[in-house]
């Protein structure tokens, strides 16, 4: 099938479409580049597609795939070449019974050239053995996988392996454009500069006319000539924009885009044409403070996982869909968590305005084989994806910690008091101090234009007093939601970036509450919910005990109503902490993938738990936030701060604050206060004495209205 616009190019043949497979046996694997070999009696399977999807291959750790093909419609005398955009995990590849080379890498895009054996036509086979082995170890991991096969938010025993994304043939002329590389290394409003660089594969050593495109509303055009030997020639040049349009996350401004077209000719004609599409935008990242075009902003996010436990099968409008709720939430950021995604994620943000904290797909342990490895995919990652203005940080490995537990134990199991008191997480490792270091320096030196961290996670330890972003589950694994303020005060450094924070809730499923016998509540099947479903059990009985529910349903309504009060007292403790010293949170986690119980907001449906709403009311642009992040209060007086908290560029005034508190056996009291608020500001109004003569329950009401703006909060408290 021809066809055009696959990717940034402008002909070529998908080969996606039924293909042979059968798993992997030793003599299999010998002949399976055969042309001669006879599959009509193999497996039809899709692709792209999974290779678990095929009952028969559910278990398999390797398949064999086949497939037969022409490529009549190309034209004559022109170079072929066979690109493989999504492989999971290795791969061995044959054509037309040739050993044509190997791959590694799920989300790296691989290219052959396949000229040759092309020239005389009629019909080619294309054989490939991928391999995705289970980890034996999962304290020393060799696949560099990420959340796809060790998470506590997936099922890590379903196999992600198989051809996920496009097989394709492409054409070019004697000269391609292999590996283009966009990034913007400066941009104001008077000038944008933009750093391109490209490998040139060239049939022969010749001159070559490179042009490039960059267009919106303007077009510059800029040319020059090039020495090309015959083979793999590494090129740089830099083309300015005047006047540009920038690029702004949503909560600043607009998000133009400038399509980038590098076009190679040879002899005046043209042999290879790539195109991306950019923004033009500046970020900085200060102490975990960021700006973007020279403007700070406070970073409201959530981690995002994979749409779906089957990659192949998210399609673009289910990112935007995601983006699209993370944006109506009133966040300005998505980190991406444990894993890189298809294009069309990143695309999608691009448009939205959404920014990204982007993972590198380390997990825990991993081996020490791999250090070249994550080094290669690390650079090939900033190659695919820098280009994109969404993207803004690149973190080299999630928790380098080597945990190995069973579903429905949490990581630190065995850390009472959470991961910045673990001395295992202390002490040097290889891990972090081997790996992730080469892995930072692999982003630092591919991309310039952006910061790099090596590893998310990691508290203050020696040598590296500073720590990185941190993950605090104050009222879930550890502690109380008010020790998040303690920890404030005493080791500030610590919330500068919360990028982990949460509870586990189970989602109302009935698919869930089948497989684990719910109406025998409250002997149901806990081994299912514990080892199918992930539920962290002695965490929810802890906050949400069963003998105060009456049946399952009640059960799941209790412990979604902690989720909610855990993630809305954390990010109001976070927002009231605004560049002082906290520069913004990521919650985990923003939807499920699969059926599970999760610290998601959303189930695998897209389902909202009862902490969505909560979600959405603490992250709105203007909030009035009171300091009582707890349960219960003394009788007797206590102060209480208040703050307005506003994310706007524009002053609020003039504006009325009023405050009611209501306690048993107290007469009610009330404050009003009126004044105006800087633009992206905190501003501590108020101190009133609340006043609890007796047991019972006690209530504070919020309420701040002015022009434009009318933010409400209200606080539920026993009186003890």
């Amino acid at each position: 099938m021809i066809v055009s616009g696959l990717g940034d190019r402008e002909r070529g043949v998908s080969l996606s479409g039924l293909w042979k497979a059968r798993k992997a046996e030793e003599g299999d694997r010998r002949s399976v580049g055969d042309v001669n070999l006879d599959h009509s009696d193999w497996l039809n399977i899709e692709v792209p597609g999974l290779w678990r999807d095929v009952e028969e291959f559910c278990d398999a750790d390797a398949v064999l795939y086949r497939h037969r093909f022409d490529l009549n419609g190309l034209e004559d005398r022109r170079r072929r070449w066979l690109a493989i955009d999504g492989l999971s995990y290795q791969g061995d590849l044959w054509f037309d019974g040739a050993y044509l080379g190997d791959t590694e890498g799920y989300f790296v895009e691989h290219c052959f050239e396949i000229t040759e054996p092309t020239l005389l036509g009629g019909e080619h086979l294309l054989a490939i053995e991928a391999t995705c082995d289970a980890p034996v170890d999962r304290t020393a991991k060799r696949n560099i996988t990420g959340v796809l096969q060790h998470s506590d938010s997936l099922d890590h025993r379903l196999n992600p392996g198989g051809l996920w994304r496009d097989v394709r043939v492409e054409e070019t002329g004697p000269i391609r454009v292999d590996d283009l590389q966009v990034l913007v290394l400066e941009a104001d409003s008077d000038r944008a500069i933009i750093r391109l660089g490209a490998t040139l594969d060239s049939a022969v050593t010749t001159t070559a006319d490179i042009g490039t495109l960059i267009s919106r509303a303007t077009t510059v055009d800029h040319k020059q000539q090039v020495v090309l030997a015959r083979g793999r020639n590494e090129v740089e040049w830099h083309v300015a924009v005047e006047k540009p349009e920038l690029w702004w996350p949503t909560a600043l401004g607009d998000q133009p885009l400038y399509d980038v077209q590098v076009e190679v000719k040879f002899e005046g004609q043209r042999s290879d044409i790539r195109v991306r599409r950019t923004g033009l935008r500046t970020f900085e990242l200060r102490n975990w403070i960021a700006s973007v075009n020279g403007e700070r902003i406070f970073l409201k996010g959530t981690n995002l996982g994979p749409c779906s436990n089957d990659l192949s099968s998210v399609s673009r409008s289910d990112y935007r869909r995601d983006l699209t709720l993370a944006k109506n939430a009133g966040l300005d950021l998505v980190r991406v968590h444990g894993h890189i995604a298809h294009p069309h994620l990143y695309e999608e943000a691009d448009k939205l305005g959404i920014l990204l904290f982007q993972d590198f797909p380390l997990q825990w342990g991993h081996s020490r084989t791999i250090k070249m490895q994550a080094v290669r995919q690390a650079t090939a990652a900033v190659h695919q994806l820098g280009h994109h203005p969404s993207l803004v940080l690149w973190s080299g490995h999630n928790e380098p910690f080597s945990y190995d537990h069973a579903p429905g134990l949490r990581a630190d199991h065995n850390n009472k008091y959470g991961p910045f008191t673990s001395h295992v997480q202390q002490v040097p490792s290889w891990n972090r101090t081997l790996l992730d270091r080469s892995v930072k320096r692999a982003f630092e030196k591919a991309d310039p234009t952006r910061p790099a961290i090596a590893h998310s996670g990691v508290p203050p330890h020696f040598p590296q007093l500073d720590g990185t972003d941190s993950h605090l589950w104050f009222g879930w694994r550890h502690g109380e939601i008010s020790d998040l303020q303690v920890l404030a005060s005493r080791l500030p450094r610590m919330l500068r970036f919360v990028s982990e924070f949460g509870a586990q809730a189970l989602p109302a499923d009935a698919e869930i509450a089948e497989a684990c016998e719910a109406d025998n509540f409250p002997d149901f099947a806990r081994k299912v919910l514990s080892t199918r479903f992930g539920a962290q059990l002695d965490l929810l009985e802890r906050h949400s005990p069963l003998d105060s529910s009456e049946n399952w349903s009640d059960w799941v309504l209790g412990t979604q109503e902690h989720q909610a009060e855990v993630i809305r007292h954390t990010i109001e403790i976070l927002r009231t902490l605004k560049y002082r010293p906290s520069g913004g949170f990521c919650q985990f986690l923003l939807a499920d993938a699969m059926p599970y119980v999760s610290c998601a907001l959303l189930d695998h449906h897209r389902k909202p738990k009862k902490a969505w709403d909560a979600f959405t009311a603490a992250n709105r642009p203007v909030i009035a936030v009171a300091d009582l992040h707890t349960e219960t209060i003394l009788t007797g007086q206590r102060t209480c701060a208040v703050h307005v908290v506003s994310d706007l560029r524009d002053h609020i005034g003039p504006a009325t604050l009023t405050i009611d508190w209501r306690a048993s056996g107290s007469k009610p009291q009330r404050w009003t206060y009126s004044g105006d608020f800087e633009p992206d500001s905190v501003t501590k109004v108020a101190e009133p004495m609340l006043v609890a003569n007796q047991i019972g329950q006690a209530s504070l009401s919020l309420e701040l209205r002015g022009t434009g703006v009318h933010a409400i909060n209200s606080y539920e408290l026993k009186v003890c």
